[in-house]
């Protein structure tokens, strides 16, 4: 434990220094918070901007963040020195990951109260959030492990970002582009949290998600077997 939260601890007080972290954090809550608060249009539906962003913000700050700090780490060899002063690889994951998680928790939090959810509706709300952002969290420590440098994780990185915090977005518009992204935990976390307080959760959904999840997990083991943390 005390490795993991001296990793912790690092990466807090690190986050002012690293402005494309930081902004990550930022941006999406923030957005939604001005967007919601200045932009009416007819016909628009109830917290529309708070739904749409939040299911962006899962799929772009947590996946971002992890690759980047994982792969700048390597890069600049920080990760040996933590290596060599007995830090498991598994503690440092442990560290990294719970930090981005609540950082991303609290930008989740700014969306429920910006989204007026209370009561139960709140409780779901962050619940689902949290799934999505651990499973976010995870494909990004995938690329971070399997990336050789920052570049070269950045390369993977928005592409696979984009996927993710877009999709379900650009579905709202295209029956065909919902079909396809039906399959991602981001459209499945878009189509519950739309349906929040107004429909039942569907069994589709949770499989979609946990299948996600599982496919994220055999994905990290194959790539930390193979590459570690060197």
């Amino acid at each position: 434990m005390k490795n993991i939260d001296a990793v912790f601890l690092k990466q807090l007080k690190e986050t002012f220094k690293n402005k494309t972290i930081l902004i990550q954090f930022l941006m999406m809550p923030i957005l939604a918070v001005v967007m919601e608060n200045t932009i009416t249009l007819d016909d628009m539906p109830e917290h529309f901007f708070v739904k749409m962003f939040s299911v962006m913000f899962v799929g772009m700050a947590p996946l971002t963040c992890m690759s980047a700090i994982i792969s700048e780490e390597k890069e600049k060899n920080t990760l040996r020195a933590l290596m060599m002063s007995n830090v498991k690889p598994f503690e440092y994951l442990i560290g990294v990951g719970l930090y981005v998680w609540l950082m991303c928790m609290a930008g989740a939090a700014v969306f429920a109260v910006c989204g007026s959810y209370e009561g139960m509706d709140f409780c779901v709300f962050m619940l689902i959030m949290s799934v999505g952002i651990l499973l976010s969290s995870l494909i990004g420590a995938v690329i971070g492990v399997f990336s050789k440098n920052q570049m070269a994780a950045t390369s993977v990185t928005v592409p696979v970002m984009m996927v993710f915090s877009f999709l379900p977005m650009l579905s709202m518009f295209n029956e065909s582009i919902e079909k396809i992204a039906g399959v991602t935990y981001s459209q499945q976390m878009s189509i519950l949290i739309n349906g929040l307080g107004t429909t039942e959760i569907k069994p589709e959904s949770i499989i979609i998600i946990s299948a996600n999840f599982l496919t994220a997990i055999v994905l990290f083991a194959v790539a930390f077997k193979k590459k570690g943390l060197e």
